[in-house]
């Protein structure tokens, strides 16, 4: 899984965001290495695991004829209190990190592979997010 080798800080706050006012992602938001990328549409805090999961089932479907890009990092860290324990005495325990992702942020790209392949290896991946995601193509002129 994917984690940052120092923090300046061990638990950052909240940041709470109204998911409907959120606007669109500024950086991040073209293909820059691939073919095909997977954009979000919604907002949602992804979790290292679950980039993870998404990766494993890229690489999987890719076989060794593709090549992928995570464009995502995680670097905020989240915390949770154990199971039935009451309110106050403290912000829980670091738990692990995720990212922010916003509409329209790339998060993975594809390339080296057919557009069949590639597509089924972006859907089996958005799957694996608690995003709603929809997949892109560079249109190659020549």
């Amino acid at each position: 899984m994917l984690v940052p080798k120092k923090v300046k800080f061990r638990k950052w706050q909240t940041k709470r965001t109204n998911p409907k006012a959120m606007g669109p992602d500024t950086r991040g938001t073209k293909l820059s290495f691939g073919s095909y990328g997977l954009k979000s549409i919604s907002q949602a805090r992804v979790r290292s695991a679950q980039i993870e999961a998404a990766r494993k089932v890229i690489a999987r479907t890719l076989t060794k004829a593709g090549k992928y890009w995570i464009r995502i990092f995680p670097d905020r860290p989240y915390t949770a209190k154990a199971a039935e324990v009451g309110m106050g005495k403290g912000k829980g325990d670091p738990q692990g990190y995720c990212f922010d992702v916003f509409p329209g942020r790339i998060i993975f790209e594809v390339d080296g592979v057919d557009e069949k392949t590639a597509s089924e290896a972006l859907r089996k991946a958005g799957s694996k997010l608690p995003l709603k995601v929809r997949i892109m193509s560079r249109v190659h002129k020549q």
